[in-house]
């Protein structure tokens, strides 16, 4: 379908907004890339062409960004974005993304995220596929295979009072809190989203880290909106002991710390 959208200039400022019908493509898999964009409202889907299959990526929601590969690397496009519903869009040139990444931490740390979390796929790719291989050998040969292995939870819980969750924390040394990303497929190990309506909690907003008998919080690297003890909000990268009874708030969640 041809997109039909309308802009608004922004010469001074370097990006413009567009604006999409559903079913409008933002741009197709091989096209040459000008600029990158942030959903400022509605939802766009990223597509793959696998085997003539076009094959759904990720769906992205208000504050996310897509199409900045094909500004750091200057290549064609790697997928295809098109608009899930009506959809306003900020474009961004290479200037400005430039002076963005510059000025704006939490862009970079993001991206950085980004990066990791495909490169850890591709391990996980290539593992899953060794993996078979040597199962295939296994079953034909008799050989039962172990179990994979099961992350257990923590007995520790966060209580959110107002809707009557829980979530666990994970019995392993850290739990990040945080909401979910689509951009990335990154997931915390406590996914606040549900009780986030407003949107308050960075994607990876703070771990609690487990030392002995002890646990601690720490506010991590870009996050917007802070996160409070008792009231008393934490220094960036700084972790505060944290116990039974203790008030969390994760940008505007209030969360209690329940331990046995």
């Amino acid at each position: 379908m041809t997109a039909v959208f309308k802009t608004t200039a922004g010469r001074s400022t370097g990006h413009r907004v567009v604006e999409h019908a559903a079913g409008d493509e933002v741009f197709r898999e091989g096209d040459l890339g000008t600029e990158m964009y942030i959903v400022h409202a509605g939802q766009v889907e990223i597509l793959k062409n696998v085997d003539g299959v076009e094959n759904q990526l990720a769906v992205l929601e208000k504050g996310d960004f897509f199409g900045e590969m094909s500004l750091l690397e200057e290549l064609p496009r790697a997928a295809t974005a098109r608009a899930l519903t009506d959809v306003k869009l900020l474009a961004i040139n290479g200037s400005t993304f430039d002076q963005m990444l510059r000025g704006n931490p939490e862009i970079g740390v993001r991206m950085m995220r980004k990066l990791s979390r495909r490169l850890r796929q591709t391990d996980q790719l290539l593992e899953r596929t060794m993996a078979g291989g040597a199962e295939a050998a296994a079953a034909a040969a008799g050989i039962p295979m172990r179990d994979p292995e099961v992350v257990a939870e923590g007995a520790e819980v966060l209580c959110h009072e107002r809707s009557g969750m829980e979530f666990h924390l994970s019995a392993g040394a850290e739990t990040t809190l945080g909401r979910k990303d689509p951009v990335t497929n990154i997931y915390p190990d406590v996914d606040l989203t549900p009780v986030d309506g407003q949107r308050s909690i960075s994607r990876r907003h703070a771990k609690i880290y487990r030392r002995g008998t002890k646990l601690y919080v720490a506010e991590d690297l870009g996050t917007m909106n802070g996160t409070f003890v008792n009231g008393q909000r934490l220094e960036t990268g700084v972790p505060v002991e944290v116990g039974d009874g203790d008030e969390l708030r994760v940008g505007l969640v209030e969360l209690r710390m329940r331990c046995p």
